[in-house]
């Protein structure tokens, strides 16, 4: 499967308007978690696929094709993979999305399990958050 690229067919869109593009990235499985896993820094690929509860290495190899491929992700010289400023971006476009799952999640089932990864998520630094995460003011978020 071919990565997914803004004035292409994707999945759900056969223009390939760019936020269609963009979901059928992210939405492809483990991509999401990988973009997630190298918030923190760079990692090789072995302790990459350790943090992606050792997903297999075909599925991690394509993943991060398509995500170097994409420009959200890319090698250094040393092997280890991060995040682009493009995949920085994303990640903080992400956490207005995360907060809502957290939410909806609460609203659904408030008895229910943790929900750790959604509301750390929300509290990750951003230029148009306050420090805890949550949208300033006049944030276009």
């Amino acid at each position: 499967m071919a990565t997914p690229r803004p004035g292409n067919p994707v999945r759900g869109s056969t223009t390939g308007r760019p936020l269609m593009a963009a979901l059928d990235l992210f939405g492809r499985r483990w991509s999401l978690r990988i973009l997630w896993e190298l918030r923190a820094g760079p990692l090789g690929f072995r302790p990459l696929q350790k943090q992606c509860d050792d997903m297999s290495s075909s599925v991690m190899r394509q993943r991060l094709t398509e995500l170097l491929d994409a420009q959200v992700i890319h090698q250094l010289p040393d092997s280890r993979y991060e995040l682009t400023p493009l995949g920085q971006e994303a990640r903080h476009a992400l956490n207005p999305l995360a907060r809502w799952a957290g939410r909806w999640a609460a609203t659904i089932d408030p008895q229910g399990a943790d929900h750790t990864d959604d509301q750390s998520a929300g509290r990750v630094s951003h230029p148009d958050t306050a420090g805890d995460g949550t949208p300033e003011r006049d944030s276009a978020d």
